[in-house]
């Protein structure tokens, strides 16, 4: 089992957890509005990606591909991240961290699932507890940023999280779809917001944060992508 190391933040200070993976889901078209989610899959379309047939939809993921790490590596240039919140949930505890569902976009036009086995689903190492942060969910923002070709950042995401499903409507859907119908030890990766720019970035450099405007908090997970290209041609 993959078990990782996290610290969750408290007004009180931090404390380490231990958390047991033993399942991953990514969610995907999760917005609020289901009519903005439709014409976003229209748009996907164009682009030869297969479209669900609903949503939203939950795709399983090998529960040793969620990582902590500050790189990951990946095979070619066509690998994008996708600012993600991530609820995390235990036995009598639900956290919340922040994430990126790397994502092969080659590969993605053949099988959505397969996309998600080939790239990590990465997270920060801090976590709020859900509980705490639930009274002002609607209020906090989501953002993303990418390097252009000059090292240059720029922002890539942009959204608050009333643009997307509540957490308790987020865990009910995947109960439901779950063959035990249990939520313990399972990472949620919450479906993503609406790209700024046209089309994704395929650069080396990703960097996401969650950021609760009322306590001036923020969770954050950044990381380089190397792409595995050291073997000469034969």
């Amino acid at each position: 089992m993959n078990t990782i190391k996290l610290i969750v933040v408290e007004e009180s200070g931090e404390r380490e957890i231990q958390f047991p993976v033993r399942r991953v889901v990514n969610a995907g078209f999760t917005g609020r509005n289901q009519e903005a989610v439709r014409r976003h899959i229209e748009e996907l379309q164009k682009e030869g990606i297969p479209s669900p047939e609903s949503t939203p939809t939950a795709y399983e993921v090998i529960s040793k591909l969620a990582y902590l790490d500050d790189e990951i590596e990946v095979i070619g240039r066509r690998t994008s991240g996708e600012a993600e919140f991530v609820l995390l949930c235990s036995g009598d505890e639900a956290y919340v961290g922040v994430g990126s569902d790397h994502t092969d976009r080659e590969l993605e036009i053949a099988s959505v699932i397969k996309s998600k086995q080939i790239c990590p689903n990465v997270m920060g190492d801090r976590v709020w507890k859900l509980s705490k942060v639930r009274p002002h969910w609607d209020e906090m923002i989501l953002r993303s940023w990418v390097k252009d070709p000059n090292g240059k950042k720029a922002i890539y995401q942009e959204s608050s999280l009333a643009t997307m499903m509540t957490p308790e409507d987020l865990m009910a859907f995947v109960r439901g779809r779950v063959d035990d119908r249990k939520l313990e030890g399972l990472l949620i990766f919450s479906g993503t917001v609406p790209l700024i720019p046209e089309g994704p970035n395929f650069g080396d450099y990703f960097e996401v944060e969650l950021s609760h405007p009322r306590t001036k908090q923020k969770l954050s997970c950044t990381y380089s992508v190397k792409v595995l290209d050291y073997l000469m041609a034969s």
